[in-house]
């Protein structure tokens, strides 16, 4: 399977670059530009089922964000604030002028202003360095990990630090990991987390869902609903998605053909969890598409058959 997702990546636009940064301003501008908008989409769905495990439990569960980059889910979901906000911020000519450690010492009094309305405490785990030093210099994450579990072990501090976590989040490194990064992590947690993942439909989640089963735990896909993570960035990776999709026998009809990347909701627990909660009882969707955003690759029909178009 880690082949196959390899060989789907190669439809995506590469953005690595933006991640081995000291701060996130070119991750903002970037993916901005493309109304890259999933964390934002994902944060009420989030918060839904981060209740419902407090719920359960009746303490503030900890988070470990797979895949952190700066910290960005901790923000949406412990600030009263928006990736679309923070874009805006990131992208004003005065904060643009200033050198990375300023503006960390700027963003750490920044977010510290802010009351924190969440409903967990976030760890997290990136392969980029710069990253994770971001975003636990400025209060984002109170711990952070630098591992690639695709190819290393984890050490005895990293697992020592995963083993209390609660709750597993993804919202958009499944495709880049695959189950041997998550194998590791449930390896290493004493409890049977609840592991929320936000799945691109043109990555098959079989084999993770087997791996969460040889665990113990089932996992729901949310029916009726599906998650915008962005615009394509080219013609070439509309095309390529769209391939895809076509090979695995999935129809983008009115999604991924309206030119955006669509990811599924997938939530696995413990069973005697999901008879209890079941999914579609604790979580309430606003998908992002009625969003405003830019211009889309869609296809039109011409005298030669179905052309690309940019549409405004």
């Amino acid at each position: 399977m880690q082949t196959h997702f390899s060989r789907i990546n190669q439809s995506k636009a590469v953005f690595d670059e933006i991640y081995a940064l000291d701060d996130p301003r070119a991750y903002f501008s970037v993916l901005g530009d493309l109304d890259y908008m999933i964390p934002d989409v994902a944060e009420p769905v989030v918060r839904q089922i981060l209740a419902a495990k407090v719920s359960e439990t009746g303490v503030k569960p900890t988070v470990l964000d797979v895949g952190c980059s700066y910290g960005i889910n901790a923000a949406v979901h412990r600030f009263p604030l928006t990736f679309g906000g923070l874009r805006h911020r990131y992208a004003r000519r005065e904060m643009r002028a200033i050198g990375s450690e300023t503006l960390v010492r700027l963003d750490r009094n920044f977010y510290a202003a802010w009351p924190d309305v969440g409903l967990a405490r976030f760890i997290g785990l990136d392969v980029s360095a710069p990253a994770i030093r971001y975003a636990t210099g400025v209060g984002l994450l109170e711990q952070g990990i630098v591992a690639d579990l695709e190819t290393e072990a984890l050490s005895t501090d990293s697992a020592h630090l995963i083993r209390s976590a609660d709750v597993i989040m993804s919202t958009g490194c499944i495709g880049y990991v695959t189950e041997k990064t998550f194998s590791k992590i449930l390896d290493a947690t004493e409890k049977r987390p609840w592991i929320i993942s936000f799945v691109l439909r043109m990555f098959p989640f079989d084999s993770l869902a087997a791996t969460f089963a040889k665990r113990g735990l089932v996992t729901q896909r949310l029916a009726g609903a599906t998650f915008i993570q962005r615009r394509f960035r080219d013609a070439e990776e509309f095309e390529s998605c769209l391939a895809s999709l076509a090979a695995l026998g999935i129809d983008a009809t009115g999604l991924e053909s309206e030119g955006l990347f669509h990811a599924d909701l997938m939530l696995s627990r413990p069973e005697a969890d999901a008879r209890a909660a079941p999914l579609e009882d604790i979580v309430t969707v606003a998908s992002g598409r009625g969003r405003p955003i830019g211009p889309r690759y869609v296809h039109v029909e011409g005298d030669d058959g179905p052309q690309v178009a940019l549409e405004p």
